[in-house]
């Protein structure tokens, strides 16, 4: 009994239990490892995201026999210079919009209610919605407490911003040196595969890098070229505000099928709040915007759609978001994306034999 494999298995979880026990009862030791990694997990992330934006650059110029720390130097000048441009075009719009924002925020619910009024005297709504009906102030309710948490949002991210002292002075670092190092890690990771599944782990990290560098690369891309589009349409409807939720909406679009629709509701409201109609023309620009993106860009730069079904996105998004917030939310795609391959190449290789028997 004590040499079946149904034994050493039990005995095993067992074991693995009683460790995970013994840690949770020490757990003030691990601590400072978890404050470490909440210091360094968004530095690490952003890092990523500007690896696999940067890594194609770097390459080619290594190609164009560039010494790669030398590339990465010249991307870190061109990126001053952009940050430069950014300060003096960009900066003194976006901080005029951002404190008309904030200074205006404690009135947008009064300007509201005075839309929803004029509205309910209009001529062709009072036809559709009677008098009587509270639909008009369930719907002030419910548009009081989304501009409450807008104007919440919005303030939080400020105060993020105020505080990326830490961001700031590691992610810089961090890249440099995974772009410059970056060709170590597989052979470090492979060592710790069995030899004889090696190869197996050199394809299915390379599996994986390509995977993630498409999606990044791509999301990265297609929500840029979204937010131009948005922000020339606001731009022709006089939408207030358009340089601030067009780089919202850049920043929500990177959440697959659900950020589309986040995205959206600022930008109706603040729509809304100036006049009904601007509120329509801002969602007919969302909706052109998003059909062009769909239907013309996506297919360019991908290829094919993003190979996973929308339900499936939306039940990550949402353990995502249950586990870190909006965090989680960021990550949970990829993290998807680097199970699925791992998991289908094990089970190739130790399971499908197995099942194909049984089913026989």
């Amino acid at each position: 009994m004590p040499q079946s494999k149904y034994f050493r298995t039990c005995l095993g979880l067992i074991f693995a239990l009683l460790i995970i026990y013994l840690g949770s009862k020490v757990s003030f030791i691990f601590n400072p490892l978890v404050l470490l990694f909440n210091i360094m997990i968004i530095p690490v992330m952003l890092a990523g995201f500007m690896y696999y934006l940067l890594r194609p650059i770097v390459n080619f110029l290594e190609k164009h026999r560039w010494p790669r720390p030398l590339s990465i130097l010249l991307i870190y000048l061109v990126f001053a210079g952009l940050i430069v441009l950014f300060s003096i075009l960009v900066w003194p719009t976006l901080r005029e919009q951002v404190i008309n924002f904030a200074e205006n925020a404690p009135f947008f619910v009064e300007r509201m209610q005075k839309q929803l009024d004029q509205l309910q005297h209009n001529r062709f709504v009072a036809r559709l919605i009677p008098s009587e009906s509270d639909l008009m102030n369930r719907l002030s309710q419910y548009l009081n407490k989304l501009i409450t948490a807008v104007t919440n949002s919005v303030s939080d991210f400020i105060s993020v911003l105020s505080n990326v002292v830490v961001i700031i002075a590691t992610v810089p670092i961090v890249l440099y040196y995974m772009l410059k190092e970056s060709s170590k890690l597989g052979p470090i990771l492979l060592h710790l595969v069995p030899r004889k599944y090696r190869q197996e782990g050199r394809e299915v990290l390379q599996e994986i890098d390509a995977a993630l560098s498409n999606f990044i690369v791509g999301r990265v891309l297609l929500n840029i070229m979204l937010g131009v589009l948005m922000y020339i349409g606001f731009l022709i409807i006089g939408l207030p505000y358009s340089l601030l939720l067009a780089l919202i909406s850049i920043v929500l679009n990177l959440i697959p099928y659900v950020g589309a629709v986040i995205a959206a509701i600022p930008v109706v409201i603040v729509g809304f709040i100036d006049s009904p109609s601007v509120a329509v023309w801002s969602l007919v620009v969302i909706i052109v915007a998003q059909q062009i993106q769909d239907n013309l860009l996506t297919p360019i730069i991908y290829g094919k759609r993003l190979d996973i079904h929308p339900l499936t996105i939306i039940v990550l998004l949402l353990i995502g978001g249950d586990i870190s917030g909006i965090l989680g939310i960021i990550l949970a795609i990829p993290a998807y994306i680097v199970a699925k391959i791992i998991i289908v190449r094990v089970y190739k290789l130790f399971l499908s034999e197995k099942v194909e028997d049984v089913m026989e």
